[in-house]
């Protein structure tokens, strides 16, 4: 999220257009404002978090400030709190939100969060959904169909570090050329445990950046297992990151779950020319990687799918080279930061005439 806000601001800031961001961060004591580059971040310290979802006792002050200076709010969705930012504020300026997700696992506290959420949508001038996928998957998003407009996510190939020869040479070292690679935070519906399961009894080699709350738990399942073939890395710095992403394969990203709403390292392997194996979720994420295309896309869930896909792409290096660059066809023409930071600078541009 914090990537694809960063691109936006970066790519209308550079068509005269100044952005500031707001924020929560439980480190705003001690740095209230930030910048990156031209952008300055404004953070409000947070207080409590309740069913994951950060507040804060001092950031309404602090967001009706940022609301007195813009000429445009733009939000983006999930953030419950800031909904209810906008509800007690009131800002009086046009807005629009950027729907990256339903709320998929709270689904009690979702009764009593639906009021809030359709004031909050029902207010907003635009609605962007990132993929028609999940425009045509949503039920919230149905009911406001007469304000979406669909802006995929994008990113910029130059904004990435470009890996040295030294940490080339580490990583080769390591693990050698041609793995599977999965990077993301460890979270419930990545669907890891799939991917675990599908190597078992195979020599396919995979390599996993991140870490997160079921990172130990993984862990336990890969020593179950008697896995010799894959590698937790933990989190690393992206220029490690991509280091990986030139020496691997394959990107996998068996998430199983509509909490996945898109998939930004689909878009980085895509990026790189890398083929992809996905599953079906009817999200984002079968927006990016296109079945027999650019890569394959399994049923959710399906471990001998996701084994039978790994073992297709390694069996047939051609077909893997083959899916790999209409991936980089496929990212050039729609994926690049700068076609989205100019369509939301046309649809701010349209905001603001209204």
């Amino acid at each position: 999220m914090e990537q694809v806000i960063r691109q936006i601001c970066l790519g209308v800031e550079a068509q005269g257009m100044e952005c500031r961001i707001f924020t929560l961060s439980r480190n705003a004591r001690n740095k209230p404002v930030i910048h990156d580059g031209a952008t300055a971040v404004y953070r409000a310290q947070v207080s409590i978090d309740v069913a994951s979802t950060p507040m804060s006792w001092s950031a309404m002050q602090l967001f009706k400030r940022q609301c007195d200076w813009a000429d445009m709010i733009h939000y983006h969705f999930p953030w419950p709190y800031g909904d209810l930012l906008h509800t007690l504020v009131r800002p009086g300026k046009p807005a629009l939100v950027t729907y990256h997700s339903d709320i998929v696992r709270q689904r009690t506290l979702l009764k009593l969060y639906q009021p809030l959420m359709h004031r909050f949508l029902g207010q907003m001038r635009a609605i962007v959904a990132t993929s028609p996928n999940y425009l045509g998957t949503s039920d919230v998003l149905a009911k406001y169909q007469d304000k979406v407009s669909i802006i995929p996510i994008g990113v910029d190939e130059q904004s990435y570090p470009k890996p040295d020869e030294r940490l080339m040479e580490h990583w080769r070292g390591k693990l050698g050329e041609g793995f599977f690679l999965f990077v993301g935070v460890i979270r419930y519906y990545k669907g890891l445990h799939i991917l675990l399961d599908a190597l078992k009894g195979t020599d396919l080699r995979v390599a996993i950046v991140g870490a997160g709350p079921i990172e130990k738990a993984l862990r336990e399942q890969a020593n179950r297992l008697r896995l010799t073939n894959v590698h937790f890395l933990g989190a690393l710095p992206e220029a490690d990151k991509m280091a990986l992403l030139h020496l691997c394969g394959c990107v996998v990203f068996p998430s199983h779950l509509r909490s996945e709403a898109f998939g930004v390292t689909l878009l980085e392997g895509a990026m790189l020319g890398k083929p992809m194996i996905s599953s079906e979720i009817g999200t984002g994420s079968s927006f990016v990687n296109i079945n027999g295309e650019t890569g394959i896309v399994v049923p959710p869930g399906d471990v001998s799918s996701f084994r039978e896909a790994m073992q297709i792409l390694t069996a047939s290096p051609a077909l893997a080279e083959a899916m790999g660059s209409k991936a980089k066809e496929r990212f050039d023409t729609l994926f690049t930061a700068k076609r989205m930071a100019d369509a939301y600078a046309e649809l701010y541009a349209d905001l603001a005439r209204q």
